[in-house]
């Protein structure tokens, strides 16, 4: 239920994230193209709003909406049922379509008959292209952590590190004080070591994957555009028929 009212908040950032961008300009044929947001952040929330817009649809077509009406209640009693509808429209039912192992050994899998899939397959235009790139880019940190913990001097300063934070009497800790393990951090030598080879051990994951970093490149440019065609689409007539005219 969190992701699904996370998913009601963003299409409520989507008419205020392109007026951050700048006016819209023509484009020919009398179509106006708002400019892109400035920054990342702006944009990866546009990207998220034209989903939402696109979700809301598909469940539209469905029968079904992600946003509670006025007094209903999804948690629980008779509504259970209803929930696990729109679970099922929101993420697709059955076996899994997509899946990637990644070099971690974790295998993260997803499915396409959903109205997600439905709205991914609309902004990157191939869903699975995407999701295999936006899979492996995600983890590029964890598979350089990976490599990390396979280093010598890594190894070394991680014993040291356990001996530090392992009481004189007693087994060591499966969680250790926070300020414990921030000392010992520090005294094992862990800090430094991780801060001389974790950027190093990155750059090498990402020119090896450097493929799939080209592909969720050019298809989250190719969201972003469409995203902000999408908002044209739905503000551009709308301001016509007010009779204003885009900066």
């Amino acid at each position: 239920m969190r992701l699904l009212r996370a998913l009601g908040a963003a299409a409520l950032v989507v008419l205020a994230l392109l007026t951050l961008g700048g006016c819209a300009t023509p484009t020919g044929a009398g179509r106006d193209t708002p400019a892109l947001p400035r920054t990342e952040r702006e944009r990866d929330d546009l990207i998220k709003a034209a989903q939402q817009i696109l979700v809301e649809r598909c469940l539209a077509g469905r029968g079904l909406s992600s946003k509670p009406a006025a007094g209903e209640r999804r948690e629980g009693g008779t509504d259970d049922a209803e929930d696990r509808r729109l679970q099922g429209a929101l993420f697709g039912r059955g076996r899994t379509e997509l899946s990637v192992t990644l070099a971690t050994g974790y295998t993260v899998r997803a499915h396409t008959d959903g109205c997600l899939a439905a709205a991914q397959r609309e902004l990157y235009g191939d869903e699975r292209r995407w999701f295999r790139a936006q899979v492996v880019v995600n983890n590029l940190r964890a598979e350089a952590g990976l490599r990390l913990k396979d280093d010598p001097d890594h190894r070394a300063a991680h014993g040291r590190w356990v001996h530090c934070v392992t009481p004189d009497h007693g087994p060591r800790p499966e969680r250790p004080a926070p300020a414990v393990a921030a000392r010992c951090d520090r005294e094992s030598g862990l800090d430094e070591v991780r801060a001389r080879l974790e950027p190093a051990l990155l750059d090498q994951v990402r020119a090896e994957r450097r493929d799939q970093l080209t592909t969720y490149r050019q298809l989250r440019t190719r969201a972003l555009h469409r995203a902000a065609d999408l908002y044209a689409e739905r503000t551009v007539p709308e301001n016509r028929e007010k009779g204003s005219t885009p900066s």
